[in-house]
C-alpha cells in the first residue's frame, strides 16, 4: 500500500488536516519525502483507525498517544490499567446515558396528547 496523504485521509474518512494535526501531536509520523510526496502505508492506516476507535472510546489525544507508545514495549499492567480506566468512564457515561434515556421517557409519559396544561420538563428530569 502506498498513498499520498489525500488518499490516506480519505482512506481513514478524516481531512488532511486531521492526518496533520495527529502528526503535529505525535500521534502518526510523518514520512520521509519520496519522488516530490510523502508516501503512506498499511501500518501508517492501521495507527490511524486505532487512533479514531480510541477516540470514539473517549480516550484524549494524550492517553491515545501513551497508548501508541505502549504498544511498542512491554508494560503490561500500564495498558491494562489505561484500559481499566477508561472502562469505568465508559461504564459510568452509559449510566449517565441511561439517566437521561428514563428521563426522556418519563417526559414522553407526561406530555403525551391529550393531556392538560404545561409538559412537566424540569420534573422528568427528577429536577
Amino acid at each position: 500500500m502506498d498513498m499520498t496523504i489525500g488518499k490516506f485521509a480519505a482512506t481513514g474518512k478524516v481531512g488532511v488536516e486531521t492526518i496533520r494535526f495527529y502528526q503535529r501531536k505525535g500521534l502518526l509520523q510523518t514520512p520521509k519525502r519520496l519522488d516530490g510526496g510523502r508516501r503512506y502505508g498499511s501500518e501508517d492506516v492501521r495507527r490511524l483507525l486505532f487512533i479514531k476507535q480510541a477516540q470514539s472510546a473517549g480516550f484524549t489525544l494524550e492517553e491515545i498517544r501513551e497508548l501508541l507508545d505502549l504498544d511498542a514495549g512491554d508494560d503490561r499492567e500500564r495498558a491494562r490499567e489505561a484500559a481499566r480506566a477508561r472502562l469505568a468512564a465508559l461504564d459510568e457515561r452509559i449510566a449517565e446515558l441511561n439517566r437521561a434515556r428514563e428521563a426522556l421517557e418519563r417526559l414522553i409519559g407526561e406530555c403525551a396528547s391529550g393531556k392538560k396544561g404545561p409538559c412537566p420538563i424540569l420534573a422528568s428530569f427528577g429536577l
